[in-house]
């Protein structure tokens, strides 16, 4: 017989709430999850709310507890606090995460820290990783007041980068100024951060005409990394600006893919928490609710209407 538990799922257009679903038995590689907080990217809660059918089971990243260990014997054993990302399902009570997927928590994070971590902190990392060794190096995050953003500059200031950051509104600049070395540009455009450049890396998850900047302000050998379209999905930009400056390259990353292709998620989740636990790393929490809210906090997600990362608690 298949167990069952209780998820979030998309119970009708635009519409998610709880509903008991089923298990699948776990895989050799898989361990058993009991999740005690999860949180939210504007991401899958717009697929949710505005492309999914009823039924679909959404849901990227989730912190618990091991009720089972792998049969494989690999990963963490039953007992231990743990943090993990899915591709689907993982707004869930119980659920099968793969153990490259997992890693431990130290004892100083809780289960609401370690639940920002997996998309948004994994998203930062492997961008910032694309500009190779940035000691030194100028960094210049936009849309840094978004959840991937607020991890960017705060991983880039560890790591030993000359940090700069972009914000439309002057009051998101406040929480990013402690880690921008380089200094917080407020202004309605990308454009206004050249006079700070040229840069090493560039962070874009914008997109559009903030992209077509980026690439114009790129150091000899400098790279941008895009991956979000806020703004828009097309671009136009200068060309010559981009090749002249020499070796100059465009990276387009998707988080799943590049934890399937290179490093293990679970050594990259374990990097994370380490900063965390060191002081070098705070999560942006804006809110805490219980997972029965999750209608609400998702609607209040999409409009904006707070930065940081949403969290939800598992009763």
């Amino acid at each position: 017989m298949l167990q069952t538990t209780q998820a979030l799922v998309v119970v009708a257009p635009g519409r998610i709430g709880l509903q008991t679903v089923q298990i699948p038995p776990a895989l050799p590689q898989e361990a058993t999850l009991r999740v005690k907080a999860l949180s939210l990217n504007r991401g899958e809660v717009k697929r949710a709310l505005t492309m999914s059918a009823a039924g679909a089971r959404p849901g990227w990243d989730v912190a618990g507890v091991v009720e089972q260990a792998a049969a494989d014997g690999s990963g963490p054993p039953a007992g231990s606090r743990v943090v993990g990302v899915l591709s689907t399902g993982a707004w869930a009570q119980t659920i099968r995460v793969p153990v490259s997927q997992l890693a431990v928590l130290p004892a100083e994070v809780s289960f609401a820290q370690a639940a920002t971590l997996p998309v948004a902190g994994l998203t930062a990392l492997l961008a910032l990783r694309k500009g190779g060794l940035l000691l030194g190096h100028k960094v210049l995050v936009d849309g840094a007041s978004g959840g991937v953003g607020h991890f960017a500059v705060q991983i880039a200031a560890a790591a030993g980068a000359v940090v700069h950051a972009h914000v439309r509104h002057s009051g998101q600049a406040a929480a990013l100024a402690p880690y921008c070395t380089g200094g917080v540009v407020v202004a309605p455009t990308l454009e206004a951060a050249r006079a700070s450049g040229p840069y090493h890396l560039v962070v874009d998850s914008i997109g559009g005409e903030a992209l077509g900047t980026a690439l114009s302000m790129l150091t000899p050998g400098g790279a941008c990394v895009t991956f979000g379209i806020s703004e828009s999905d097309t671009c136009t930009f200068n060309s010559a600006q981009f090749f002249r400056a020499g070796g100059t390259r465009l990276h387009g990353i998707m988080m799943f893919d590049e934890i399937h292709r290179g490093e293990p998620a679970s050594e990259c989740l374990a990097l994370l928490l380490r900063l965390i636990q060191q002081g070098r790393l705070v999560p942006q929490i804006a809110i805490e609710a219980p997972w029965s809210e999750a209608q609400a906090v998702a609607e209040k997600l999409m409009a904006r209407a707070y930065a940081g990362k949403a969290v939800l608690h598992v009763d």
